[in-house]
């Protein structure tokens, strides 16, 4: 098996949602596609995605913890560009923390983007019919592109997420794979989540 091409590329961040609406600006011109990914597939217009966003974000960025329930924010975004069509995903992830010698119950927000780095292509040689995995970018360049753009986009209005908690015996720096706009920093300062564990965030 030919791992080369296998995996995604990614990136985690967590922004307001006024700078999330214009990362979905950028998909005006490409005819994408927000679908949930339950069993029938619902699709979400613009604004639907954005509200959903509002609620994940406000539940996590509110001095007050509200009593709701946990948003999700789970989309497939199918593109289709020129003549290409092809897609990425998009989903929340949660960021665990220490809290005097174990994980804290709670976990920090973050949406992860990633975006497959294989094309399959069935092949057939002496041996049968198979597949093997060609870099996306050969195959879907528009594509990869548009994810070159969001994700840059994004890392321009945002910086690596560094923040100290409570370790077993001292407060201790924890540096995720996560990116985070001063805006969202901002927020989080102020919310539950930071007051309830004492956990204090690095940089404006």
């Amino acid at each position: 098996m030919n791992f080369k091409n296998s995996g995604f590329y990614k990136l985690r961040f967590f922004i307001s949602p006024e700078e999330f609406k214009s990362v979905l600006k950028l998909f005006d011109d490409k005819q994408a596609q927000f679908q949930l990914t339950n069993s029938v597939r619902t699709e979400h217009d613009r604004s639907q995605v954005y509200a959903a966003y509002q609620t994940f974000y406000r539940h996590f960025a509110t001095a007050e913890k509200g009593t709701g329930y946990y948003p999700h924010f789970v989309y497939s975004i199918a593109v289709t560009a020129d003549k290409e069509s092809s897609g990425f995903f998009a989903r929340n992830e949660g960021v665990p923390f220490p809290y005097y010698g174990q994980w804290a119950e709670d976990e920090l927000p973050c949406i992860l983007l990633s975006f497959p780095k294989g094309f399959q292509v069935d092949v057939e040689d002496e041996q049968g019919k198979y597949y093997i995995y060609e870099d996306i970018r050969d195959h879907r360049p528009l594509t990869y592109t548009l994810f070159d753009e969001i994700t840059g986009f994004i890392k321009k209005r945002t910086k690596p997420l560094r923040f100290s908690a409570h370790d077993a015996d001292a407060m201790k720096e924890q540096k995720p794979s996560v990116r985070i706009s001063p805006d969202a920093m901002q927020d989080l300062k102020g919310s539950w989540m930071f007051g309830k564990y004492g956990l204090v965030i690095h940089g404006r």
